[in-house]
């Protein structure tokens, strides 16, 4: 599978959960939040979150910035414009191709039945 696509697939995955899906709402929301904050916010077990942030860092909807024992998360500028353009392009119908016309044969080879030169 192409790179591209492969993105777009792993991009699809990461917002296919809704609890991903609520995580990155929540980090959109706020701009940055710590995984403390998440873990209140949502009411689940930090472990649980933990792992859901790991997957929307690897699609790149995320990034991740150590501050102390604590992880802060920002959501990625344009990255879900990113997204929606690469399935655009991906979904689209191929560009046709022109059809190539052949060439006409030189007048000296064309001959006519019963004419006589």
């Amino acid at each position: 599978m192409r790179e591209d696509l492969q993105k777009a697939v792993t991009v699809a995955r990461a917002l296919g959960d809704p609890t991903r899906l609520r995580l990155l709402r929540e980090i959109a929301a706020r701009g940055e939040i710590s995984c403390v904050a998440l873990v209140e916010a949502v009411g689940m077990a930090q472990a649980t979150v933990s792992h859901h942030l790991k997957v929307l860092v690897q699609a790149g909807l995320a990034s991740v910035r150590p501050e102390g024992p604590f992880h802060r998360y920002r959501p990625v500028p344009g990255a879900l414009e990113a997204h929606a353009a690469l399935l655009a392009r991906a979904l689209s119908p191929p560009a046709r191709r022109p059809a190539r016309r052949r060439p006409a044969a030189p007048a000296a080879s064309r001959t006519t039945k019963g004419a006589t030169p």
